[in-house]
């Protein structure tokens, strides 16, 4: 009997990333825990929990269009993965507000994101 491979952190991080990019709420908040903790590099701070991440995540929207590109994946001494990201935030009216790399570092459960934290 063939047992489905769980996508490796690097494939689910990829996939995140782009339905980030895509506005694809149900898609990623699928991928997250209901309890996840999720940094607020927008506004600061962590929000908790599905319905304050996509909550957060719609009014960033409102405002301002970032696109999020990993450019390279590694695993922290406790697991965690820790995926540098090239950002770029436009405005609505499209002027460019931001160009910067930042890392964002994960823990995962069982496939699900259980919490990011950003590193300048």
């Amino acid at each position: 009997m063939d047992v489905p491979r769980r996508p490796t952190s690097q494939a689910l991080l990829t996939n995140l990333y782009a339905a980030f990019n895509r506005r694809d709420v149900p898609t990623l908040l699928a991928a997250l825990t209901p309890d996840v903790s999720w940094a607020n590099g927008w506004e600061g701070g962590v929000v908790h929990g599905r319905d304050e991440v996509a909550a957060y995540w719609r009014r960033q929207w409102e405002q301002l269009e970032p696109v999020v590109t990993p450019t390279a994946f590694g695993t922290e001494a406790d697991g965690r993965v820790a995926v540098t990201v090239h950002q770029v935030v436009h405005d609505k009216a499209g002027a460019k507000l931001a160009v910067h790399t930042v890392t964002h570092v994960y823990r995962l459960d069982d496939g699900l994101v259980t919490e990011m934290e950003i590193r300048e």
